[in-house]
């Protein structure tokens, strides 16, 4: 435990050199900026009467709207945003955690303590994803306490999506370690994870695709990787109907644990894949 501490605090003393971790939060807090200028509402009895969102007036058809759904669906559909936010900015904050440990002379300091390579390798991990968390706890938190501000409406469920962003960010980054681990590049563990990200969500319609390809072994192909592949597009779905509260039935009934045990399955293959290339590496 206290060697998962140390790597923790030195991921964080590493962002902070490297000015990753001050770019992060930068990022994040310029978003919640604009965030909290651009809502501007007009509540009346506990109901909205008039509404400016991003320099737009909302048109209210000189209606009074019940304000707490409408936050729901203001929230619900956001959560959308922040689950590709928080994640791409994670993987871009986290993708140099494996290549940075391996360069001469850091992985000499780092072998030269008395812990084995894979406890090395998995605290790094732990270590990374705190500091992904808490970037998502930062930003996702910041946004629900400006909608409580500006609204008086809270709604815990909001935090729920925050929940399942860390999760998929537990997943793209053990993929990240893998790909770190094998070429020591973070540019290209980068680009793989944004790859992979994107095709997992396209693969959401792997029946359509298998139908349309003109052999049976492409079918197949698309079929496997769909089962393989981190399912991105029904996370954030999950996303959207855990922080609706139940108020969209059409998104809750077409959640299911598939999608997160698969995708759990895929991390601990990558992680134990990426544990098994480090042992093997001669430095």
């Amino acid at each position: 435990m206290r060697f998962l501490l140390v790597n923790v605090e030195e991921v964080f003393r590493e962002a902070a050199a490297r000015w990753t971790l001050i770019a992060y939060f930068l990022l994040s807090s310029l978003f919640i900026l604009i965030f909290a200028l651009s809502i501007n509402l007009d509540i009346v009895d506990g109901a909205l009467a008039g509404a400016k969102l991003f320099g737009q007036s909302v048109d209210m058809a000189g209606e009074r709207v019940d304000l707490d759904r409408l936050v729901l669906g203001f929230e619900a559909s956001f959560s959308a945003f922040l689950y590709l936010l928080g994640t791409f900015l994670a993987i871009f904050a986290t993708a140099h955690l494996v290549p940075r440990l391996q360069d001469k002379g850091t992985i000499d300091l780092y072998l030269s303590r008395p812990v084995g390579r894979v406890s090395l390798l998995l605290s790094r991990y732990v270590a990374g994803l705190v500091l992904a968390g808490a970037n998502v706890l930062y930003l996702v938190g910041a946004i629900w306490l400006i909608v409580i501000w500006k609204t008086r409406v809270v709604h815990p469920q909001f935090m729920l999506g925050a929940a399942v962003i860390v999760f998929t960010i537990a997943a793209l980054l053990a993929f990240v370690f893998l790909i770190g681990t094998i070429t020591s590049s973070t540019a290209v563990s980068i680009m793989t994870s944004y790859a992979l990200f994107f095709v997992s969500a396209v693969l959401v319609a792997h029946d359509k695709i298998e139908a349309a390809v003109d052999s049976i072994w492409s079918a197949r192909l698309v079929h496997a990787l769909w089962m393989i592949f981190p399912k991105t597009s029904d996370l954030g779905r999950a996303t959207v109907a855990l922080v609706s509260g139940g108020q969209a039935p059409q998104e809750i009934s077409a959640i299911s644990a598939w999608p997160f045990v698969s995708t759990a399955i895929f991390a601990l293959a990558c992680l134990t894949l990426a544990s098994w290339v480090f042992t093997r590496k001669e430095f």
